[in-house]
């Protein structure tokens, strides 16, 4: 029976090498947002020398959107799963909302790097992630348009109800050393993800909702 070939050992060196550099990069954006991290500092954290950073990535732009491209693709692939699963429109904005914290929990370097950027006016995003949140708006105004189609939603803005949720799960994962420095006596600090979603979804529904939730009948 004929042996499956393996990979060379310059091509696992050279994977290994990137998954390195990748993971370097990302704590550095993270730490420092784009102005103020160095490629000298991403490859001596990496193991890596410069060089070997340039040749995968050209420059230390293009590192810093193939890490954003890579986080905005997860979210783009995972919201057109919940727009495209069907079922009812609420079911549907519960599951992007959750879609959405999934990824930003998978990859905790994200929420700072995004807020860093947000601040800077997004001037190191090429259009290729701008295309991915065009993307993203685009499926939940459909998922919106359909809840306004029952009558069980009011028409809404996809980008102001994109920001009811981004914001709040951003602010949430990227506060975590703070929180965890001032936990200690206020267990207030000290919530899940779990509850952080259910609490968004909550929000962003009784936002969009027509109907009157029982108890608050005027």
């Amino acid at each position: 029976m004929p042996r499956t070939p393996k990979p060379a050992p310059r091509r696992r060196n050279a994977e290994a090498s990137r998954a390195q550099v990748w993971a370097a990069a990302a704590a550095e954006f993270a730490a420092r947002g784009f102005d103020g991290a160095k490629v000298d500092r991403i490859a001596a954290d990496a193991g890596v020398n410069k060089a070997m950073i340039y040749y995968h990535f050209k420059s230390k732009a293009g590192l810093f959107n193939a890490i954003l491209h890579d986080t905005f693709s997860a979210i783009t692939e995972a919201v057109r799963v919940v727009a495209e699963g069907g079922g009812p429109p609420e079911d549907r904005l519960r599951a992007y909302v959750a879609a959405m914290a999934h990824v930003a929990d998978e990859r905790p370097f994200f929420p700072p790097i995004w807020l860093r950027e947000i601040a800077e006016g997004g001037r190191h995003v090429d259009p290729t992630v701008a295309n991915h949140f065009r993307q993203v708006l685009m499926m939940l105004g459909g998922i919106l348009q359909e809840g306004a189609a029952t009558g069980r939603m009011r028409p809404m803005n996809p980008f102001l109800v994109q920001m009811g949720i981004v914001g709040p799960l951003t602010l949430f994962m990227a506060s975590r050393p703070l929180r965890a420095r001032f936990s200690q006596g206020h267990p207030g600090l000290d919530v899940s993800v779990d509850a952080v979603v259910n609490h968004v979804q909550a929000m962003v529904l009784a936002g969009v909702s027509t109907t009157t939730r029982r108890g608050h009948e005027t």
